[in-house]
């Protein structure tokens, strides 16, 4: 897909753009309640970048509490990465109460197309009318109907090559469809706003694109828009990446500085 072939591309959004610090300091400011179901891999480090950023995330999975706790949070988050049939069961009954509570939350389809048992959840979780889809370009081509090229949970084709999907995807569901690669591409169905930045590293760390879900939803309460909240999301991990990247000597520094990064970012004294 090229710009202005089906839908206008707007100008790339990055972390000088005013309305981007403005929304993290809004997130500071109120620290919304995040409720994460997301998968074992990632658990503790979604929860220190959350906790990083200003969030209060919870942690709540057990079918018994998923439902009133949606009740208390004020966004949730469901991840399919490391999905067991229970978890499924806690995800719809999350995903309804979301539904009836009018609580905005984010899907994450991890490794959608690889194999069947998670597509069909995911597939189902989707008619919960979901406030963003977050994906790589192999789940989003999947999501698509077309074929994603997935290795496990990486993709293995670029994001520029998702764009279209991203767009039918985001028309048809309803939801805002945040496609995550070396370009993040946010789209609602009728525009598309690119995210350039990054750094490599952030493919080497495990749990980088399900932590920028979470920081989408944590976005969701206090933006009020969803298109708003996972392009300021995208941008602020890339800045944060590019930053990380200058300091570390491997991956587990990278780790380690995008932390800090994260925790420091926006809080800068002025020049």
């Amino acid at each position: 897909m090229h710009r202005g072939e089906s839908v206008p591309f707007f100008e790339s959004r990055t972390w000088s753009h005013p309305e981007v610090p403005e929304d993290l300091a809004r997130l500071r400011r109120e620290a919304p309640l995040v409720h994460c179901i997301t998968n074992g891999v990632v658990t503790n480090f979604t929860a220190n970048v959350l906790l990083a950023l200003g969030a209060s995330p919870a942690m709540v999975e057990t079918i018994e509490e998923v439902a009133d706790f949606v009740r208390i949070a004020q966004v949730l988050l469901i991840n399919v990465g490391t999905i067991t049939t229970r978890d499924a069961e806690a995800m719809f009954e999350a995903a309804a109460a979301a539904r009836e509570t009018d609580t905005p939350w984010v899907l994450d389809p991890v490794a959608f197309g690889a194999l069947e048992f998670r597509s069909r959840i995911v597939r189902e979780l989707i008619a919960f009318r979901p406030a963003v889809i977050r994906g790589n370009a192999s789940e989003i081509l999947a999501l698509g109907g077309e074929t994603g090229g997935a290795k496990g949970v990486d993709a293995t084709v670029s994001s520029t090559e998702a764009v279209q999907a991203a767009v039918a995807l985001a028309a048809g569901s309803g939801a805002v469809v945040a496609l995550s690669g070396e370009i993040d591409y946010i789209t609602d169905g009728s525009s598309v706003i690119p995210v350039p930045g990054g750094h490599e590293m952030m493919t080497k760390v495990t749990g980088m694109g399900c932590t920028l879900g979470a920081l989408i939803a944590a976005l969701l309460p206090v933006t009020g828009s969803a298109f708003r909240a996972a392009t300021a999301a995208s941008a602020i991990y890339a800045e944060a990446g590019e930053r990380a990247g200058r300091d570390a000597r491997g991956t587990g520094s990278f780790a380690v500085s995008f932390l800090d990064q994260l925790s420091t970012i926006g809080t800068e004294a002025a020049p």
